[in-house]
């Protein structure tokens, strides 16, 4: 049976037999929700690499105490995965990340495209990334993953251009591209970075902001915003020793 999964910083750097506490919104969701009781055994990440299987020594109302009973870490995987994902419409942001983090995204960069319909700003923008940093959690655990993707600041189409000069391999997903995404390789790359645009497209000036990065396309069919990214880093994994 796989065991509860609950993110918290205590397991990092903890021994075995080490009494750890697991409190807070993580606590309280393993206590009330779940109603985890003393003798069973839950994983805790701290979401930088370390994970540790715990036994429950004692419960509270909105916390557990438990013992550390074994811990690993895991290096982070190369390439690392970056998603410059333009801001969809409705739940749609959400989906997105929740797949992503699934797949093991490393982080997500959430994009303010000229033709995003959805608009982040003031109070709606603060609301937005922390739903999408939720998702990118709750995914995380639910993946099992030992590392928490980031899910960046909002960002403009300037500051994705810089992004893609700091990366091996840049790509920019375009239904009218002539080189298609399996004729790229990544031999040698420690570094993607994958930008995804909105429902509208990507438009004529933002690709040529985009210098440095190579148009690709995927198959025929034309995908959503929210799917189209996954599509991508799955072909993209799956040609690397991340999935092998």
């Amino acid at each position: 049976m796989t065991l509860p999964a609950f993110l918290s910083d205590a397991v990092g750097g903890a021994a075995v037999g080490a009494s750890v506490l697991l409190d807070g919104d993580e606590g309280r969701h393993a206590a009330t929700v779940k109603r985890i009781r003393v003798g069973e055994q839950v994983v805790l990440t701290d979401g930088s690499g370390t994970s540790a299987v715990c036994s429950v020594t004692g419960t509270a109302k909105s916390s557990l105490t438990l013992s550390v009973v074994s811990t690993s870490f895991a290096e982070r995987a190369t390439p690392t995965i970056t998603v410059v994902q333009a801001l969809p419409k409705g739940d749609r942001g959400e989906l997105a990340v929740e797949v992503l983090t699934e797949i093991d995204v490393d982080r997500i960069v959430p994009w303010a495209a000229s033709r995003s319909v959805a608009v982040w700003k003031g109070e709606r923008a603060a609301k937005g990334l922390a739903k999408w940093r939720a998702t990118a959690r709750e995914a995380t655990k639910q993946a099992r993953r030992s590392w928490l993707p980031e899910v960046a600041e909002l960002t403009s189409t300037a500051e994705v251009a810089a992004l893609i000069g700091e990366v091996d391999v840049a790509l920019v997903l375009h239904e009218d591209a002539e080189q298609a995404l399996a004729e790229v390789s990544f031999d040698g790359a420690s570094s993607v970075l994958v930008v995804v645009g909105p429902e509208g497209g990507i438009s004529d000036e933002e690709l040529a902001a985009f210098e440095g990065a190579r148009a690709v396309r995927l198959g025929s069919s034309v995908l959503r915003t929210s799917t189209a990214g996954v599509a991508a880093v799955a072909a993209i994994l799956s040609r690397t020793d991340r999935w092998r």
